[in-house]
């Protein structure tokens, strides 16, 4: 008399031989059929192992899948050497709906919210985690019928719940989609292509100028992604994701695919959504700049570059690409009054009595700097007869000479002082700040002042004093404007804009969406 389990067991035997014998005709019938054995599987069996444990801790044990139950599959034999199945067709292959795919947002699972092992449905557009018999891919292909799914990170395609890979050229316009890519020859000739591209809907883009969606005041991000955009050295650093591939920053990886992705040729929409950037800037920033707050494309932009270079440089540079698109260098002349005059002066003393060495400390340094901040005029108090306010206008040349070594800018922060600076080296990219926003003790106030400026060939030389150059060196001095951001409406509130060059036309485009002058 056999028991119960004995019986069990050869009946699993049985089942075992019937799926080897068919799997083995199978073979027979298709001897070039490849096979293929991936990295992710062992992930996928990491996850179910994790499960199964937290089923026995719970007192499920019975509803763990045994290894018999596994082998029954008939494509594997143990963890380590499961052999997947590939195919150059699928009957399925239609279903594929490539207006619903968005590859912008974070690699999450929609129902465990984890973002191992995750696969995008390619009909639905959702996300689902692993494509084993239990996982969430698989029982959504159950489900809902819907049976060709990617790997967000290997862009390997499979069928479920049949579980072979797909191997079809007509997939590759959405692998690229996922993780745009371009080789360096094809970067070198962005700045000629004058080619606009087309979208699903058959809407026209240009690449480079793709509009990025506003996430709820996130505008100030924004017009700094598309300005530093057309810094062409910046760019085609990030466009080539080896050149930081040793770098384990989430802020690099996610601003390099950022950056591949509006200069993406072959999307399927004319605008890119910066979700996975500003998750990465909210982390890093400790939250200093979120999404739905508005803030600062200055104090956005000066963090932000710093920021890269301190996760791209090395461990053996001292230089990243970033400093040597913006960095230059000040001399700076700091005058301190002694202490010891003031109070003559107070007292009715003769203040004049010593010489200027002995009545002002003066300090002489040299700092770096990425942007450079030009104070306005402030703003007429009175109206003119129509009663409106006159919005005075000032060229960019009158207030650059703060930067020649003769203007003095009294400062009284951290101590009374009197500044002179003097610009002793000039970036490949000079970034000029105009400070408009002031705080008073009551409220924000913007200076309304219109600045004048050349857009082609700036000549600093001609208005500010510049240290010669090296021996057989040429002086660099002249700049072009290649993007201007603009602020609109009141202080603490309105909106950002940016106006950029596109470099192939020499046309300027208007993005509602900071003022970097270039």
């Amino acid at each position: 008399m056999k028991t119960k389990r004995e019986e069990e067991h050869e009946e699993v035997e049985l089942k075992k031989q019937k799926v080897f014998h068919e799997h083995s005709i199978l073979a027979i019938d298709n001897p070039l059929l490849p096979l293929a054995s991936y990295d992710d599987d062992e992930e996928e069996e990491k996850i179910e192992e994790i499960g199964n444990r937290d089923m026995v801790e719970n007192g499920h044990e019975e509803d763990i899948e045994s290894d018999d139950d596994i082998q029954e599959e008939g494509f594997f034999k143990g963890k380590s050497n499961r052999l997947v199945e590939v195919r150059r067709d699928c009957p399925y292959l239609d279903t594929v709906n490539r207006q619903v795919l968005d590859f912008d947002f974070e690699k999450f699972c929609s129902v465990s919210l984890s973002n191992e092992n995750v696969y995008a449905c390619l009909v639905c557009g959702k996300y689902y985690q692993g494509r084993g018999r239990k996982s969430f891919a698989y029982t959504h292909s159950l489900d809902t019928d819907h049976h060709v799914y990617i790997n967000l990170k290997s862009e390997k395609v499979y069928c479920l719940p049949d579980g072979y890979e797909i191997n079809d050229p007509s997939l590759h316009d959405i692998r690229h989609v996922l993780n745009p890519r371009c080789t360096r020859g094809q970067v070198e000739q962005l700045d000629k292509n004058k080619q606009w591209s087309r979208t699903l809907d058959g809407s026209d883009y240009l690449p480079g100028m793709v509009g990025l969606n506003n996430i709820k005041q996130t505008d100030f991000v924004n017009v700094t992604i598309q300005s530093l955009m057309r810094v062409t050295p910046l760019r085609d650093f990030f466009l080539i994701p080896e050149n930081y591939q040793n770098c384990k920053s989430p802020l690099v990886d996610r601003f390099g695919e950022l950056t591949r992705k509006i200069w993406h040729a072959r999307n399927f929409k004319g605008q890119v959504s910066p979700h996975e950037f500003l998750q990465a800037v909210m982390t890093a920033s400790a939250k200093k700049f979120q999404i739905g707050v508005q803030s600062n494309p200055v104090e956005f932009m000066s963090w932000l570059l710093h920021q890269l270079h301190l996760d791209l440089r090395g461990s053996n540079e001292k230089r990243s690409i970033i400093h040597k698109c913006f960095q230059g260098e000040l001399e700076v002349v700091k005058e301190i009054p002694n202490k010891s005059s003031i109070e003559n002066k107070e007292n009715g003393g003769d203040g004049d009595g010593g010489t200027e060495r002995s009545n002002v400390f003066r300090e002489t340094s040299r700092m770096k700097f990425l942007m450079l901040g030009l104070d306005l005029p402030p703003p007429p108090l009175f109206k003119d007869v129509m009663e409106k306010n006159i919005i005075p206008q000032v060229p960019l040349f009158n207030i650059l000479k703060k930067f020649d070594g003769e203007f003095v800018t009294e400062v009284v922060r951290p101590t009374i002082a009197r500044m002179r600076y003097r610009i002793t080296k000039l970036p490949p990219y000079l970034i000029l700040h105009m400070r408009r926003f002031t705080k008073n003790n009551f409220f924000m106030e913007k200076n309304p002042t219109l600045v004048n400026f050349p857009v082609k060939n700036l000549e600093l030389k001609d208005y500010i004093p510049l240290p010669a150059p090296k021996k057989k060196a040429k002086l660099r001095s002249k700049y072009d404007l290649i993007a201007n951001i603009v602020h609109d409406g009141r202080p603490g509130e309105g909106s950002y804009r940016v106006f950029v060059q596109r470099k192939s036309e020499e046309l300027w485009y208007i993005s509602y969406l900071l003022f970097i002058y270039i």
